[in-house]
């Protein structure tokens, strides 16, 4: 596995990241992670690998659009000294502009969508191990559906920005699309987007497969 004793991973995001986690920084016990995938991450860690001491942080604060993340990235993420980060943003840079037509100025179009990502990634690049880009996502199987339509874009952009960069990229929009061809959308999130414990173990899973995490691992006391 990729992740070393006492290393510190930093997941930024939205609602989705955040999920009822502390603010503005949450970590430690009880439900400051959240409960979310990012606190399902941790639980697996600690599970299979009790003989590293891996600091899990969770920087996402709902409602938040690429916009705003960058707004705060100094201060929730590089100021944290982190050896991984994860950004998983972009589905409200979509949302709004489906949720709130009349107010653009709320809106994240694609140019500054990728423009905000690629100012995050160049941020913490060359300063950690190593940076995750976790695609944002709409559980619609149709892709002729206008929002499905338009989050593949941003999705496009997210996979990009991973392969120009040498990120490490997380597909959640083909997971879902996969997960959904077998079970609706509804089983998981009934909005399409705020997944429910089955969607944050799906996504949890999706991560720990990029980190080499293995199932069959076992810790011997030192």
């Amino acid at each position: 596995m990729i992740f070393e004793n006492m290393d510190r991973i930093v997941f930024a995001g939205d609602s989705v990241t955040d999920m009822d986690s502390a603010q503005p920084v949450g970590e430690g016990l009880f439900d400051n992670l959240g409960i979310g995938y990012v606190r399902i991450v941790d639980n697996m860690l600690a599970a299979y690998y009790p003989e590293l001491n891996i600091r899990v942080t969770n920087s996402g604060v709902s409602g938040n659009t690429s916009r705003d993340l960058l707004e705060r990235f100094g201060r929730d993420v590089t100021s944290l000294n982190p050896d991984w980060v994860s950004i998983c943003i972009g589905i409200n840079d979509v949302w709004r502009q489906f949720d709130s037509p009349a107010m653009p100025d709320c809106q994240v179009l694609p140019q500054e969508y990728e423009q905000n990502l690629e100012k995050m990634i160049l941020e913490v690049k060359g300063k950690v191990k190593g940076i995750f880009l976790l695609s944002p996502y709409y559980m619609e199987p149709n892709r002729e559906d206008k929002m499905r339509r338009r989050m593949d874009e941003y999705v496009a952009i997210c996979a990009g920005l991973a392969g120009k960069h040498g990120c490490m990229y997380v597909d959640f929009q083909k997971m879902y699309e996969d997960y959904c061809n077998i079970r609706h959308s509804a089983f998981i999130a009934w909005d399409r987007v705020h997944p429910n414990r089955v969607g944050a173990t799906l996504m949890a899973r999706a991560f720990l497969e990029r980190c080499g995490f293995d199932y069959g691992h076992r810790a011997s006391a030192s």
